[in-house]
């Protein structure tokens, strides 16, 4: 196993998503720096207009490999790529390159333990003008020790009362820094209330997803989960989650869901990159289902963690090796 140059204080740094990061490396301005020195100017156009984009990409370390698996690494720069076009960004690092550069911060950072890679990709001239040709584009990479970003056991959540951003005001299918207000007013909200996590509507009042993560329920031996024209993020774990149900012989049915569908669902669970796998309890206070995580999500959650673990080795081609 290849051993990173230098490694970080990981005592500094916390699995924790609300801790701030204070080591490690980064990529910035075209090279590998300590994550110190990765600044930019208060100036900076992403910083005042939401022009920017990311990824977030989850490795996953196997003490018995001693090996870090990234998972669909190559399709989350893809992604990245086509994020970055709706802001007129033409990255010059080709996807062979982002995804060196990103192997090559995490052999530096030397982790030996559960990741999150964060792509960013922003308008990064200090000027204070309001459009996309003017500022010159910026490109950062770095990574931080990362568990469970919310409960994977069991999610109570509410219908909120703040829309999903449609895709003529604010593309839903990029990942834009500035649409994550839409989130963040939400999941406030939600968890203010007390609750885990909200379920968001679309302007026709359709389940679009949750407050950052794809939104599945269980009818039977089906799956189903909005469609790509619902306002959604096409999420990457979502794909991997069909494949999965697919090779659980289950159906899979992508449609408009109504808000009273949920409330009378088999069994319900959110997923994305961040959130993992995360069964729903209740909604709005009733329980779905037994109010436990049910059966198909269960069986999900463990084959998927399996997956990403380099346990099954039919979902070999979704990992990318860090230190092999």
């Amino acid at each position: 196993m290849r051993e990173a140059a230098e490694r970080v204080d990981h005592e500094a740094l916390d699995a924790s998503p609300d801790q701030g990061i204070s080591g490690g490396y980064a990529y910035f301005q075209g090279a590998i720096v300590p994550f110190a020195s990765a600044q930019v100017s208060i100036a900076t156009h992403a910083l005042h207009y939401g022009t920017g984009c990311f990824e977030g990409i989850r490795g996953y370390w196997n003490p018995d490999h001693e090996e870090l698996y990234l998972v669909k690494m190559r399709e989350h720069f893809q992604r990245f790529v086509k994020s970055a076009r709706l802001l007129k960004m033409e990255l010059t690092e080709s996807l062979e390159e982002l995804a060196e550069i990103t192997l090559e911060v995490l052999r530096r950072d030397g982790y030996r333990q559960d990741v999150y890679v964060r792509p960013i990709a922003y308008k990064s001239s200090p000027v204070l003008k309001i459009d996309l040709h003017t500022p010159a584009n910026g490109l950062a990479i770095f990574a931080l020790p990362l568990g469970d970003y919310s409960s994977t056991t069991g999610l109570r959540v509410t219908i909120s009362s703040w829309r999903r951003v449609t895709d003529n005001s604010i593309p839903a299918r990029g990942k834009i820094t500035g649409s994550y207000v839409n989130t963040a007013l939400a999941v406030e909200d939600a968890q203010a209330a007390g609750y885990d996590d909200c379920l968001m509507l679309t302007e026709q009042g359709h389940i679009a997803e949750g407050s950052a993560a794809n939104f599945f329920m269980v009818e039977g031996r089906a799956l189903v989960t909005s469609p790509v024209n619902d306002e959604i993020l096409v999420g990457l774990t979502r794909a991997a989650i069909i494949r999965l149900a697919r090779d659980l012989q289950l159906e899979v049915r992508e449609r408009s869901i109504d808000r009273s569908e949920v409330y009378q669902a088999e069994e319900a669970f959110l997923c994305g990159t961040g959130v993992q796998i995360g069964p729903i309890l209740s909604v709005d206070g009733r329980p779905i289902g037994s109010g436990r995580p049910g059966p198909v999500t269960t069986a999900l959650k463990e084959t998927y963690f399996h997956a990403v673990r380099g346990e099954d080795p039919r979902y070999r081609e979704w990992l990318t090796p860090v230190y092999q």
